[in-house]
């Protein structure tokens, strides 16, 4: 995907789980007005999170250098550290799937270990006019999955004070 997609994957997805996350129960102002707090509070972290991966064309090697499971498991664990960031990881972690599964040439997940891809037959190229497409089917697929995770096994805005608790 290119930076628009991600930045649109982030904006969607920031909706998503606003209103995931705020559940509105009624059509009230309170309730869209929770709701739209709560897309403020995710807009930013997860759009600086989406656009990060990208920071290694400056540096590095693209798609291996910041594309992999080391800088995702350390972003995620700022949050259990450090009491911030809780919704970048969530930012890079959905950048990583839209490399994986909206473009062709996927990420190197387990670099430096090893230099090779790892993507899906599925994508199509970045300049195909079916990548907005693509990054919607995709950014509906995440929301869907996170609201699970959210309802059925632990709520998303209490991630790191579950993880403070296992492990102390």
């Amino acid at each position: 995907m290119n930076k628009k997609g991600h930045v649109l994957n982030a904006a969607l997805l920031s909706v998503g789980l606003g209103v995931v996350l705020a559940a509105p129960t009624a059509l009230t102002a309170a309730d869209a007005l929770a709701v739209a707090e709560t897309i403020a509070e995710l807009s930013v972290p997860v759009v600086l999170g989406a656009l990060f991966p990208d920071v290694d064309t400056a540096f590095g090697k693209h798609r291996k250098t910041l594309h992999n499971l080391f800088v995702l498991g350390v972003v995620a664990a700022f949050p259990v550290v450090f009491g911030n960031l809780q919704f970048v990881w969530i930012g890079i972690a959905t950048h990583y799937l839209l490399d994986v599964v909206g473009s062709r040439r996927g990420i190197a997940l387990f670099y430096p270990l090893t230099s090779q891809e790892w993507g899906l037959p599925s994508g199509v190229t970045t300049s195909s006019k079916y990548a907005d497409l693509v990054t919607v089917v995709v950014t509906g697929l995440e929301i869907a999955v996170l609201a699970a995770v959210h309802v059925y096994v632990v709520p998303l805005g209490e991630t790191a004070a579950t993880m403070n608790a296992l492990l102390t």
